[in-house]
């Protein structure tokens, strides 16, 4: 999550939002996946380099763990323009009233932290487990943030979504900022495919629209790509106008599970 106070990113060359598109293709076409949610390793390490045409390259690195429904993690983010930032976070799933109800509830809280002073989290409740609604809202402190998932962080977040038991999930969801009067909107479309050899492949399609600092009213439109094997995996994401600023920012990360 990050704060919807916009700081200029990272850099990369022209010539990246080709490189991430013929990365996209490889992916899809290598079919090479993405590890399920409830994978046996705890312990997930990623690294991320970030990337904007007419900025500097930043760099973020992070350690997550897993087990049940509770997530930890720590992490740190790094480019010449903003400095260092440390940042922690926790996210939960804790399910309500068990059997007793007629649809299943679940509240999804989650809490972040960061130097600088920097305190956020989120709070949804979702209905449903196979076909879902979830709604939620996330509100900060406003104070100095690296947003590294580029989605509008003061918003109102509504998603509907699908499961299947063979590991295939689709859904969509929108983020919208209802605290600074932007009209910032982010739109995903996101789809799940299981593969061969225990892999998984997860492409995230973006749509935003939105007031960029200035004033300028901008539409724009963006992916993410994940291919996951069981020890490890491979990102690229394409996201233009990079939390509603001129630059257009490349990210390409790789992780390990352990």
């Amino acid at each position: 999550m990050s704060t919807p106070r916009r700081f200029r990113p990272l850099c990369l060359w022209r010539a990246g939002a080709g490189a991430a598109l013929a990365l996209f293709a490889a992916l899809a076409a290598a079919q090479t996946p993405v590890a399920q949610d409830d994978h046996p390793l705890p312990f997930k390490f990623t690294a991320t380099r970030h990337g904007v045409h007419g900025g500097p390259d930043g760099l973020d690195v992070n350690l997550r763990w897993r087990r049940e429904d509770s997530s930890a993690w720590i992490g740190a983010y790094r480019d010449r323009d903003f400095g260092n930032q440390a940042r922690a976070g926790w996210d939960g799933v804790w399910h309500l009233g068990g059997d007793a109800l007629p649809v299943p509830l679940s509240l999804l809280p989650s809490l972040q932290v960061a130097t600088r002073g920097f305190v956020g989290g989120s709070l949804a409740l979702q209905a449903g487990e196979r076909f879902y609604v979830q709604a939620g809202i996330g509100r900060t402190n406003l104070k100095p943030y690296q947003n590294l998932n580029f989605d509008p962080n003061d918003a109102l977040t509504v998603v509907v979504g699908w499961k299947g038991e063979d590991g295939r999930a689709l859904g969509v969801t929108v983020v919208r900022d209802d605290r600074l009067h932007t009209g910032q909107q982010h739109v995903h479309l996101t789809g799940q495919w299981p593969l061969p050899q225990g892999r998984r492949l997860t492409l995230d399609l973006l749509r935003k629209q939105g007031q960029m600092e200035d004033g300028t009213f901008i539409r724009a439109t963006g992916f993410t790509a994940t291919l996951d094997f069981p020890r490890w995996f491979l990102r690229a994401a394409w996201d233009p106008k990079q939390n509603f600023e001129a630059q257009d920012v490349l990210r390409v990360g790789a992780g390990w599970r352990f």
